[in-house]
């Protein structure tokens, strides 16, 4: 936390002024020079003046806060400590081996790939907190770790939609990990402080680079010479090798990557990518901004009666409302047709959404609640934890009737991508109110890295669990159900939805697996961005050519058994729109 705070200018920087007289028309006496001023009997001597730009910290503070023309210390300046030591060589080979990385291995696509990038990444900014006297804490390390597991979603499935919500969720913790913050501001700002280290962490590696090239020039020479060496031997004798035997071509074909000439400017824009992002991470760890130096004042404590009348009728809203519900939460289809003048479909989403809503809603009146809420005595605490713990289990119950209304939703017209990410999201809202019901009982020093870590496993296993192959898997079983299918939004998932579609009977097999098998022939990914559930694929696949698949749906649709839509025909419903 920063120990920069704005303090009033020293006597000794503060502009000389002369003191008027005592009395008007008295002569002031003649001004000596401060040189020959005798000093008080006793007193110490006047310690010698240290310039601005020496001081701690090396920001220059303006005499005149707020005078226009003076130079004044921003508020990242105060949040941020000293300037780093110099760039060590370990943190520089680190960086460097990190664009290099992503220039020759992230532009054929995302896979293993990210896991392999991360690692010199994640060395450098070790390396750079080593040298800055950071101690590993335990929740660094449980950031740290939980961004390591976030990539390993693009190594094993090959859904795009999970694996962007990995990525920039393992960034968010990567940037937390750095920074160390605790508190609700400094969690939220340091998921996103990385990105105030780009231009100060190439000025660090630059000025670390302009040193060592100064006094090293015969030391960069003969490393550029015995590199240049060793890449000649390694072209002619792997050249000839692999002309010799087709096997080590084979293997030497799957580990070299593929760099082209076309290709090379998305592969200099990788390296600049990866360059920077090293270099920031890395000032990150040995100058970390102190985000949780930023407070928030609390807001005003409100009366007892002036704050939990509005709460306490807003328990019993909630209590009317799941006492209606219990019938419909516990009941079937057979009950919503006899309670209400809605059809099937129609109950569930209209319910689903408004019930989201109102969770979102129901945390943020949490947040106001605790900001104004009475505090001071023991009575007043005991209030705000009895109310606010009420208002939580109902919600709860709320968020069990919502997940019951997808889940209606689902058994009669089957899983979607939208369907599975809203009810993971209000699963996800659940496990927040759990954790902010035991922060009542508890304590809420916690809270904050608990909520931002509930959030990171949500991710990690919304990812594992194989959103694509768990809609197929619903999908073919209300099919061996009820034979109803849609076999035009099934084939549209990715490479994770293959185990699944394949045991489904033909034509509507070849029918759903047509446009993936198709996909997979023509990536030819190599094995680093080739995702685990992309290579399952190609083997279930490789058992019939595109042709026969092709040739089998075709078939299918001209005698007329083109694939069958699950739903009502009234159903508007698109599985892509919220309402």
């Amino acid at each position: 936390m920063s120990d920069h705070t704005s303090e009033t200018p020293r006597q000794e920087d503060a502009p000389e002024r002369s003191e008027p007289s005592g009395r008007a028309g008295t002569p002031e006496p003649t001004a000596l020079p401060k040189a020959q001023l005798p000093e008080p009997r006793g007193a110490a001597p006047e310690p010698p003046k240290v310039p601005a730009h020496a001081q701690p910290g090396g920001q220059q503070r303006s005499p005149n806060p707020g005078q226009p023309g003076k130079p004044q210390a921003s508020a990242l300046s105060r949040l941020r400590p000293a300037r780093p030591a110099t760039i060590q060589s370990t943190t520089l080979y680190s960086v460097l081996a990190t664009a290099i990385m992503s220039a020759l291995l992230l532009g054929d696509g995302l896979g293993l790939n990210l896991l392999i990038v991360a690692v010199p990444a994640a060395l450098a900014a070790f390396f750079a907190a080593r040298v800055a006297g950071r101690r590993l804490r335990p929740w660094t390390a449980v950031w740290a770790v939980g961004g390591l597991a976030l990539l390993a979603v693009p190594a094993l499935r090959d859904a795009g939609w999970p694996t962007f919500l990995a990525i920039v969720s393992a960034v968010a913790l990567g940037s937390l990990a750095l920074h160390g913050s605790r508190s609700w501001l400094g969690v939220f700002l340091g998921s996103l402080g990385l990105f105030s280290s780009i231009a100060d962490g190439l000025a660090w590696g630059g000025r670390g680079v302009r040193e060592r090239m100064a006094g090293s020039r015969g030391r960069l020479g003969v490393v550029f010479r015995t590199t240049a060496v060793a890449v000649v031997l390694l072209i002619v004798f792997g050249a000839l090798f692999a002309s010799a035997d087709a096997a080590f071509a084979d293997v030497l074909g799957n580990l070299i990557p593929d760099v082209s000439v076309g290709g090379s400017p998305w592969r200099l824009f990788l390296f600049g990518v990866g360059l920077i992002g090293a270099l920031a991470a890395a000032y990150t760890a040995a100058a970390p901004v102190r985000w949780d130096g930023i407070a928030v004042r609390p807001g005003k404590a409100r009366g007892r009666l002036e704050w939990a009348l509005p709460l306490i009728v807003l328990n019993l809203l909630f209590a009317v409302f799941i006492a209606i519900q219990l019938t419909v939460l516990l009941g079937g289809y057979d009950k919503v047709m006899a309670e209400t003048d809605l059809s099937y479909s129609q109950y569930a989403r209209q319910g689903f959404w408004q019930l989201l809503w109102a969770t979102l809603l129901t945390l943020l009146v949490i947040a106001l609640a605790l900001r104004w809420s009475p505090r001071g005595r023991g009575s007043d605490r005991t209030l705000v934890r009895s109310v606010l713990g009420v208002l939580c289990l109902l919600t709860l119950i709320v968020v069990a009737s919502a997940l019951r209304r997808m889940d209606l939703y689902v058994d009669a017209y089957g899983l979607t991508r939208l369907r599975i990410s809203v009810a993971a999201v209000e699963l996800w809202l659940g496990v927040v109110l759990v954790l902010i019901m035991a922060a009542g009982v508890f304590g809420a020093r916690m809270l904050p890295r608990a909520v931002a870590a509930s959030a990171a496993v949500a991710v990690v296993a919304f990812g594992l669990i194989s959103p694509d192959g768990l809609i197929a898997e619903q999908n073919v079983q209300r099919y061996r159900n009820d034979h109803s299918i849609d076999i035009d939004y099934l084939r549209g998932l990715s490479a994770d939805a293959v185990p699944a579609l394949d045991t489904l009977p033909e034509p509507l097999r070849s029918c759903a697996l047509m446009d993936i098998e198709r996909s997979l022939r023509d990536s030819g990914d190599p094995w680093y961005a080739t995702s685990w559930g992309e290579a399952r694929a190609r083997d279930i696949l490789r058992k019939r050519s595109s042709t026969d698949l092709a040739q089998a749906c075709d078939a299918s649709r001209t005698s007329g058994g083109g694939s069958d839509r699950g739903g009502d025909g009234d159903d508007p419903y698109d599985p892509y729109d919220p309402y």
